[in-house]
């Protein structure tokens, strides 16, 4: 079994917002795929991105330092990092950024185009969603897919496929879908730490047993699931399980707002 060593001192910043659990689980995953049964220590990382041993530490524990972008990519090559690592590492050295900046509900600018592309005469389920998984938009095939999810006061999927009974009943394989939205959640929560919607929506989640133990096993990132594959029991649409792909479009103007279509997929058993 893996162990961490040089672990630095723990401040009062909410864990879920800060870099610092990721890079020590990083460090554990560099050291593994190198065939070790420990971590690389805090020096070997620091050496190996052309870094000071204290800038390293001062990073891991928190503190304030420099990420200009030469050092991001020295530093995510030291770690073996991959693209969904990346995308963290640099959300947080861009933290505060035009680029975080989410769009909210019922906020002003979402243009129109964006609503019309989700409910235009599509022939499969399409949505819209802001950075905290809250439905802004649906087309019919939504509709009829999932009405318990698009009849909801306040919709929210991230909710729903964790905390519902009937999410548990149409997902197939749904423990695999709580690690992927949890691992996404922790991605959000360090593009927008500051923002309570994100806190609340991961209390809520962590009333579930199963995504608790999911939360504080090993640490994990996800930035989207883009040809994402996975199978649906919709016994009101099909009498089979259904294989989809999420296919996922991101708004440059709007950060965190997300255009998600569901294609059915004949290609072969979902992952």
């Amino acid at each position: 079994m893996g162990c961490l060593d040089d672990e630095g001192p723990r401040d009062k910043v909410a864990e879920h917002k800060r870099l610092a659990p990721l890079l020590r689980a990083w460090r554990l995953t560099a050291g593994l795929t190198r065939g070790r049964r420990k971590a690389l220590s805090q020096k070997e990382v620091a050496e190996a991105a052309d870094v000071s041993e204290r800038w390293y530490r001062s990073l891991e524990t928190g503190g304030t330092v420099s990420l200009p972008p030469e050092v991001l990519d020295r530093l995510a090559h030291a770690l073996s990092l991959g693209i969904d690592e990346r995308l963290t590492l640099y959300a947080h050295a861009l933290r505060g950024s035009a680029f975080t900046r989410p769009y909210t509900v019922g906020g002003e600018g979402l243009p129109d185009s964006l609503r019309q592309l989700v409910e235009s005469p599509l022939h499969a389920p399409a949505y819209l969603m802001d950075h905290a998984w809250n439905l802004i938009g649906h087309n019919a095939y939504m509709a009829v897919w999932f009405p318990w999810v698009v009849r909801d006061p306040s919709p929210n999927l991230l909710r729903w496929a964790l905390t519902s009974p009937e999410a548990r009943a149409q997902l197939t394989d749904w423990h695999v879908h709580a690690e992927h939205y949890l691992a996404q959640l922790r991605f959000s929560l360090l593009n927008w730490p500051e923002d309570q919607t994100l806190d609340e929506l991961l209390d809520e989640v962590l009333q579930v047993a199963e995504c608790r133990r999911i939360w504080h096993g090993p640490t994990q990132v996800l930035a989207y699931r883009q040809g994402h594959r996975f199978r649906l029991r919709l016994p009101h649409v099909s009498t089979e399980e259904l294989t989809v792909s999420a296919q996922v479009l991101l708004s440059p103007h709007h950060p965190g707002v997300r255009f998600v279509m569901l294609l059915q997929d004949r290609a072969g058993p979902a992952r």
